[in-house]
């Protein structure tokens, strides 16, 4: 009891006196994270709102591969991408194994189908309102999508902080792909992993500590983004 609450006035001293090491590590993972989110919804909300608005023969079979894809297993995501862009792999002479690029890739991966998922059900909702409208007005396919994209932004929004919690807290997807390599492919969830092993519980806690604020961040912003849609306000 007496290491745990010494080890919980270190991690408090560390992050009120922002730690160098400390730093370094948050910053690492949320530029790792950001990016792969902001990939990520360049390609998951564009997918369904065309989802949304087009229909095709095999639509229910992509939307149920979605859904069935929001549960994947994110080490064997991290499997699959160590394995091609291993030296053997099909993408290995790139070098990206081991390198933050690599530790994106594999986030955005497995963020896609849960971002896409829960967008195309607030933009199939939103289709519904504005399908005789827009038929109407004869508008294109690309306008159609653009529309449904600006108006249901804020359900959006929703949908892509789902997808930055689900990408902040991924530890072993990125721990195969990434390396942990100090000063290089360290973050948040891997590192809390190490030092947890290695016993420095203080910068552990301390890591844990900011992965939880960010967590809370990020379950706030929900909170307040729904309260405005509630609410009629943006």
């Amino acid at each position: 009891m007496v290491d745990l609450w010494s080890g919980l006035a270190q991690a408090f001293w560390l992050v009120v006196t922002f730690d160098k090491e400390l730093l370094e590590i948050a910053l690492r993972s949320l530029q790792v994270t950001l990016s792969a989110l902001l990939i990520a919804c360049v390609i998951a909300l564009p997918l369904a709102a065309l989802l949304a608005v087009r229909r095709f023969r095999a639509r229910r079979m992509v939307v149920a591969v979605l859904n069935a894809l929001m549960g994947l297993p994110p080490v064997v995501v991290g499997l699959i991408v160590y394995v091609i862009l291993s030296r053997s792999g099909p993408l290995g002479a790139l070098g990206l194994l081991f390198t933050p690029w690599a530790m994106i890739i594999a986030q955005v991966i497995i963020i896609v189908p849960l971002i896409a998922s829960i967008a195309h059900q607030s933009l199939r909702d939103l289709w519904h309102e504005y399908h005789d409208l827009l038929i109407s007005m004869n508008v294109t396919q690309r306008q159609k999508v653009a529309t449904l994209l600006w108006d249901a932004r804020r359900a959006l929004l929703t949908a892509a902080l789902a997808g930055f919690g689900r990408a902040i807290g991924e530890v072993g997807a990125i721990m195969i792909v990434g390396g942990n390599i100090d000063h290089a492919t360290r973050v948040l969830t891997t590192a809390i992993a190490l030092e947890t092993g290695k016993g420095e519980f203080a910068l552990a806690l301390a890591l844990g500590f900011v992965l939880i604020a960010l967590a809370i961040s990020v379950n706030l912003a929900i909170h307040w983004v729904g309260r405005t849609e509630r609410e009629g306000r943006w």
